[in-house]
């Protein structure tokens, strides 16, 4: 007896398709698998939708045709599958059957036959929304925006709501002519200019097309139509950032003016002033965010954080152990700036406890490197040396560089403690193994220097500029020592100028020009090169470099105060300590 061909097929082949894991992995991986949905033997179907589809008897030859398009998809043979399910539309002219080979053709990335299924669907089914949307995406697709028009003006005819008109934004902004995108956008909205939601969309295929200008004007004419919607003064922001920070943030701050309640609002509005480095500002409107909801764990976050910002450690502490007592969010940045707060006011043995529990992350090698310093710092050198061993030898996940970065820290460890040999013993230990490693090279060099061996320095810098031309500060380096010692000050002068050219605005470059200079009697431009690398960077070094040669022009006054705003800042540095008894015993 005659019925729907669809649903006997489906009814015979739904226990058959819950077993397909090959296709099932490769769609976690691709995108949505249609061989996915299934229909249930026991649903019921109107018989009013039933009547519009065609009925015919299910021979066995579609019979085998269904079988062969989904054993073929559950196998991983798409190609099968997608030329069985086509000619199974072209055959029956059903729109369930059209749009499921529709499905599988774009999932299997078969442009043309998703095509031709999707031209199907909408000739037995033109009210189906879903099937105008993905034919005009596929013509779009194809560069055939003409009659990819025909297609969304229907969509529109059938949906011109805030949605339909946002969706056809999204589904024009994929298409690669952004011109041509902004012309099919002004010729679709044109019925509904009146609306908010068609200046938002040509607002945003202005931007798209690189006509800022355009832009701007519709989605202010959006704003005038729906003066309370927070999408579009959003987008407003978004867009006068580009030419002027202060003009975005006066924009979102006029809006919560009049709508305070306006929470994303609010939020762009904070991290603006975040990025103008506001921070007290910004603090309030967090504050404020954080009020309203009681517990939004961004808020609490970013006041958290912009509590640290500001020095306020009582209050930051509190918000990111409220944090770890609510469970919200990822436990290691928490603990690991709960290291750092504890570690900034004294509180050194909480500060190890709370860097040990960083368990993973971007912060886990650093909150490692912290617990070794500070155990150093308190006199327990080998442990913190242990500490670093250990890690290297117990988390497996770290990579080449990263036990590298282990390495000279704990040489670092053994230099600060007076133990320059062991620390290069180190170094020359794993240089040994890795004789191009880049970042060993370079601190074996610094540590030579340390031992008074320029000869090493030189031939491991010169070697780490053969393997790496475009390092800046191994150039820097050894024009630096040449220079510092008085010694072959034109071969100095090349290298640190390639550096400089390599990296124009690096203070230390800038800190080894001057001194240079300064070495060649070239007093005045000395100073210059200093100060400007003083004012990017309050290296204590550098301080130490251009009072000395603000004392030789005698404008000791200048000297001293240089000096000593240095001195308060690092008190404990030695090379600041050395230049300034030098002049001043």
């Amino acid at each position: 007896m005659p019925q729907s061909l669809f649903s006997l097929a489906m009814l015979v082949l739904s226990g058959a398709l819950i077993t397909s894991p090959a296709w099932a992995e490769e769609a976690a991986d691709q995108g949505s698998n249609p061989h996915e949905e299934v229909v249930s033997p026991h649903a019921v179907e109107n018989e009013a939708a039933l009547a519009k589809l065609p009925r015919q008897e299910l021979t066995p030859k579609l019979l085998y045709q269904f079988l062969l398009a989904e054993i073929a998809g559950a196998r991983g043979n798409v190609n099968l599958s997608v030329g069985a399910y086509l000619d199974l539309a072209r055959t029956t002219r059903d729109p369930r059957i059209a749009k499921r080979a529709a499905e599988i053709a774009m999932y299997s990335r078969q442009p043309d036959a998703a095509l031709e299924a999707a031209r199907i669907w909408v000739e037995t089914d033109g009210e189906a929304p879903q099937a105008r949307q993905m034919l005009a995406g596929l013509l779009l697709g194809a560069q055939r925006p003409e009659e990819a028009a025909v297609h969304l003006s229907k969509m529109l005819s059938l949906d011109n709501t805030a949605d339909g008109l946002l969706r056809i934004s999204r589904l024009i902004a994929r298409f690669s002519d952004k011109t041509t995108a902004l012309q099919l956008v002004d010729q679709l909205t044109a019925p509904y200019e009146n609306r908010a939601e068609a200046q938002f969309t040509r607002a945003q295929a202005a931007v798209n097309a690189g006509e800022d200008a355009r832009a701007l004007a519709a989605i202010e004419r959006a704003q005038a139509l729906k003066p309370d919607w927070d999408q579009a003064v959003l987008f407003k922001a978004q867009l006068q950032q580009r030419n002027s920070s202060k003009q975005a943030m006066d924009t979102l701050r006029r809006f919560l003016v009049d709508h305070p309640k306006a929470r994303e609002v609010r939020f762009a509005y904070a991290r603006s002033l975040v990025g103008d480095k506001r921070y007290e500002e910004a603090r309030r409107e967090f504050a404020t965010l954080l009020e309203e909801s009681g517990n939004d764990p961004d808020a609490l976050y970013a006041l958290a954080l912009l509590s640290m910002q500001v020095n306020d450690f009582v209050t930051a502490e509190s918000h990111f152990k409220r944090l770890l007592e609510q469970g919200l969010g990822d436990p290691n940045p928490p603990h690991y700036y709960l290291g750092q707060i504890t570690e900034n006011t004294k509180r050194l043995d909480e500060a190890i406890q709370w860097y040990g529990k960083v368990t993973s992350g971007e912060q886990f090698l650093q909150s490692r490197l912290r617990i070794a310093i500070l155990q150093a710092q308190q006199g327990r050198l080998e442990e913190g040396r242990a500490t670093l061993q250990q890690t290297a030898v117990e988390k497996n996940s770290l990579s080449q560089s990263e036990r590298v970065v282990l390495l000279i820290a704990e040489a670092q460890l053994l230099s600060d403690a007076g133990r320059n040999d062991a620390a290069m013993e180190l170094l020359d230990n794993k240089l040994a193994a890795q004789p191009d490693q880049p970042e060993l090279l370079y601190e074996a060099a610094m540590m030579a220097e340390k031992l008074g061996r320029p000869d090493i320095l030189e031939r491991n810098l010169r070697k780490l500029i053969q393997l790496k031309p475009d390092h800046a500060h191994a150039y820097n380096a050894l024009g630096y020592s040449l220079a510092d010692r008085g010694e072959r000050l034109d071969d100095a002068q090349r290298l640190i100028e390639k550096a400089l050219e390599l990296a124009p605005d690096d203070p230390f470059i800038l800190d080894s020009k001057g001194w240079l200079l300064y070495r060649r009697g070239d007093q005045k431009n000395a100073s210059d090169f200093l100060a400007k690398a003083l004012s990017i960077r309050a290296d204590p070094e550098i301080a130490a470099h251009l009072g000395e040669v603000l004392w030789s022009m005698g404008r000791r006054d200048e000297a001293l105060k240089t000096w000593n705003e240095a001195a308060k800042a690092y008190p404990a540095n030695a090379a600041l300590t050395a230049t300034i008894k030098k002049f001043v015993p």
